[in-house]
């Protein structure tokens, strides 16, 4: 809920050259996305959330964010390039419609839609007003050892990706969590929410333009006290270039973990493998960002973390500035929020 990894500042513009506001504080990530942009060189310059209580807390860790009494008010200020948001999930997209009709670009929390019909409504609104609608997809994001397979990818380092398989455990710390958590229209299912990363990853590390779910499922087999909830799911992907994806989630972490989750991703290619473990190495280390790459010429460990550091942010904001697209296009962003909502929307509900 609060992950927020502290990076290398790699300002990639002078002060005040990229002004954003934080606004709709109602899930933690908020701060990893804030971060993010700041070590990049961004300026967090106003915060706006409907309850004070939020934006004393994120006005502690960034003081220099002037609060601001209305989302309105917000939205008129002349200065600001990007609003970056983490509302409740189903209010994502018709925040993002609100920012972009203002002038501005969006940065929102995964999964960015909870509705196909959220995700027509931004494209259109994107086509209108020629905003960007970005999302923070953390797990690969923000995660050095993530950025580093795909750097490996890039390289030619394994040959052509054929499988990828994305694990997600998460703990779910019931006495913490808010009402809206537990809720199917808030949250809109597993595959939607936090589903939506392995698409992601599974898009980027192939470099696939497009593909079709073959198969889908989720269950609630451990929170029956909130029924609407789903605890588990699992889907497989087929790419337009015939990489394959398996991908399962799931919120049955055990307490006995040393971290809020083990995430992993298995990368199959031509010529070897990668497994990325994001955020430990099981059973040894507690430090996370650990990749394991198997080629020809032998088995390798390679620490990431403080070694590689978080591109996209400073991607993002020239991005913003120049109009360009180099941290992440508007279809690959659209496309692996769609294939969540495709996968949620046939999953075969077991018990």
């Amino acid at each position: 809920m609060n992950y927020a990894p502290v990076g290398k500042p790699a300002p990639v513009v002078a002060p005040g050259e990229f002004v954003f506001a934080a606004a709709a504080l109602e899930h933690g990530h908020i701060y990893g996305q804030t971060q993010g942009l700041v070590e990049a060189g961004g300026e967090c310059r106003y915060v706006w959330d409907s309850d004070p209580a939020r934006v004393a807390k994120f006005i502690e860790k960034y003081p220099q964010a002037q609060p601001v009494a209305t989302l309105d008010e917000l939205l008129d200020k002349k200065d600001v390039h990007l609003i970056n948001a983490a509302a409740i999930p189903s209010d994502r997209g018709p925040l993002g419609c609100r920012v972009m009709a203002a002038g501005k670009d969006y940065f929102t929390d995964k999964t960015p839609f909870t509705t196909l019909d959220q995700l027509a409504e931004a494209r259109r609104v994107v086509a209108e007003t020629g905003r960007k609608y970005m999302v923070y997809f953390s797990e690969r994001l923000h995660v050095e050892a993530s950025v580093r397979a795909g750097q490996l990818i890039d390289q030619g380092a394994i040959g052509r990706v054929v499988q990828v398989m994305g694990m997600g455990p998460h703990r779910s710390n019931p006495a913490t969590r808010p009402a809206w958590f537990w809720s199917r229209e808030k949250c809109g299912g597993i595959l939607t929410d936090i589903g939506s990363h392995q698409f992601e990853q599974f898009l980027t590390y192939t470099g696939a333009k497009s593909a079709t779910i073959t198969h889908a499922a989720v269950a609630n087999y451990h929170h029956k006290q909130f029924p609407e909830f789903e605890d588990w799911g699992e889907c497989n992907l087929l790419a337009d270039n015939g990489a394959t994806n398996y991908v399962r989630v799931d919120w049955l972490n055990p307490q006995g973990l040393r971290t809020w989750g083990d995430g992993r991703t298995f990368i199959v290619g031509t010529k070897g493998y990668i497994e990325v473990r994001k955020y430990l190495n099981l059973g040894a280390e507690a430090e996370g960002d650990h990749l394991f790459l198997v080629d020809d010429a032998g088995e390798h460990h390679i620490r990431c973390h403080g070694e590689v550091g978080f591109p996209y942010f400073g991607q993002l904001i020239l991005d913003c500035l120049n109009r360009t697209e180099t941290a992440m296009t508007q279809h690959h962003t659209f496309l692996a929020a769609e294939l969540a909502l495709q996968a949620q929307a046939i999953a075969k509900r077991v018990e």
